[in-house]
């Protein structure tokens, strides 16, 4: 997974496949006319019928077209990252190298001039009896660089549309949807998720001698096979207790998890645990979806600072972690504790509502003070977010939330009709908290 993530970011990956699919339908092109297969070719001379200078010149405009061309959309590639690392956060770079038309572009540009130095180089004679030219291979040079003006043409749109605001949060958003729907299964009812046997677990820790595993190397843990962990603490006879969660960074031979033994672990069970960790240079979004709230958490207080004053977009930052955290409220989360039987076997470090929600507007509420317009949509996020759960767990964070929001309000502002305002817009959003916390007690009490 880490290495597919890697080379799907990468500049590199998709080019190279299609340039090395360009130059082998080269090969087979040119190998249909040595077969002399390609003789009814003949038949429409105005298509075909080039001969071995005209193809040479031909070809060598477009293989010298294609990859001037190919400099330019690189150049315009680079002051797009440049651009969007500037005024939005660096944090975003890796979305535009991941992106399938970026390196679309490149790969055709890059696979039209191999094309065209593959078959220029098979021609030879000049009207001779021993001339040889590829018109199939000639011909399709030809229709090769008309699909890559077609293909510059849309890259431009992309490059212009791909650099705003809207499409960056909007892309961020919907790749931490994706996560959360791969990772956090809809509740079908609205049970709480806090765990069963949590005092039992607490019992079992008790007089316990832990041993740490190491941590292979030093990065930001990417990923976790919860499974695997799993399935080894249940070989080893032991119990797992996780020190870091997905997204911190782990130092190199410090404590990456601690295991429940009688004696430390060898070198062979170090390596088994190090293997389910997956530790990278940076963070992804795969199975961290606060990653994807912190990028868009980063945009927002970009927006708000002195110097960009731009409160649109992080106004459209506060509205798009609303669809995030609206979809998370319908979501079971995973438990702390793992049991095989009634037996424990793994601590876990998991994602939880909270914490999500203080990732996603603590440091929006604290840069917004004063600023009456990013206060009343997050008190709108907070009426929308609690109207769609019943989970008093959940409520009551959003509640908490709220008495932040409403200090700040009778802190900050000012004027009297806005704090009047927003403080009117609070007893309302106050009003949905408690009818949502009513409805969730009428139902444990029915």
């Amino acid at each position: 997974m880490q290495v597919w993530g890697t080379l799907r970011s990468s500049f590199w990956f998709m080019p190279s496949l299609m340039v090395a699919g360009s130059m082998t339908f080269a090969v087979v092109l040119i190998e249909v006319a040595s077969a002399g297969n390609d003789q009814w070719l003949s038949q429409w001379p105005r298509l075909f019928g080039v001969g071995a200078e005209g193809a040479r010149q031909m070809l060598s405009t477009l293989a010298g077209s294609m990859i001037t061309v190919m400099g330019i959309t690189f150049s315009m590639t680079l002051l797009a990252l440049v651009l969007a690392s500037g005024q939005y956060t660096s944090r975003i770079l890796r979305n535009f190298m991941r992106s399938r038309i970026t390196q679309f572009t490149l790969g055709t540009f890059a696979g039209i001039f191999a094309y065209c130095l593959i078959v220029l180089r098979t021609i030879r004679g000049s009207g001779g009896v021993d001339e040889f030219v590829p018109s199939l291979a000639v011909f399709f040079a030809f229709v090769l660089s008309l699909c890559g003006v077609g293909v510059l043409i849309y890259f431009i749109h992309h490059i212009a549309s791909s650099i705003q605001a809207s499409s960056i949060i909007a892309s961020i958003a919907q790749e931490t949807n994706a996560s959360i729907d791969r990772l956090l299964p809809e509740k079908k009812a609205q049970e709480s998720d806090e765990d069963a046997g949590l005092n039992q677990g607490l019992e079992s820790l008790d007089d316990r001698e832990w041993y740490p595993v190491p941590a292979a190397g030093s990065g930001y843990i990417q990923s976790v096979d919860h499974d695997a962990l799993y399935r080894l603490s249940g070989e080893s006879r032991t119990i797992v207790r996780m020190e870091y969660g997905i997204g911190t960074f782990v130092v190199q031979d410090t404590a990456l998890l601690s295991l429940a033994l009688t004696y430390p672990p060898d070198l062979s069970t170090i390596n088994a645990y190090n293997g389910a960790y997956s530790i990278g240079r940076y963070r992804t979004v795969e199975q961290d979806p606060a990653f994807g709230i912190r990028q868009i958490v980063d945009i927002a207080i970009k927006a708000l600072s002195p110097g960009v004053n731009d409160t649109s977009t992080a106004i459209m930052c506060v509205d798009y972690l609303t669809s995030i955290m609206a979809r998370l409220a319908s979501r079971q989360f995973p438990p702390l504790y793992r049991y095989e039987g009634e037996t424990l076997r793994v601590v876990a470090i998991v994602t939880s509502f909270e914490g999500l929600l203080s990732e996603a507007f603590d440091q929006i509420r604290g840069n917004a003070e004063v600023n009456v317009a990013i206060l009343a949509r997050m008190l709108g996020a907070l009426d929308a977010i609690g109207s769609l759960t019943l989970r008093p767990d959940f409520l009551r964070a959003l509640d908490e939330q709220l008495q932040w929001i409403a200090e700040l309000v009778e802190r900050t502002i000012e004027a009297t009709h806005e704090r009047a305002r927003l403080e009117r817009r609070v007893s309302e959003v106050r009003v949905t908290l408690e009818a949502q916390s009513a409805l969730c007690a009428g139902e444990v009490n029915g």
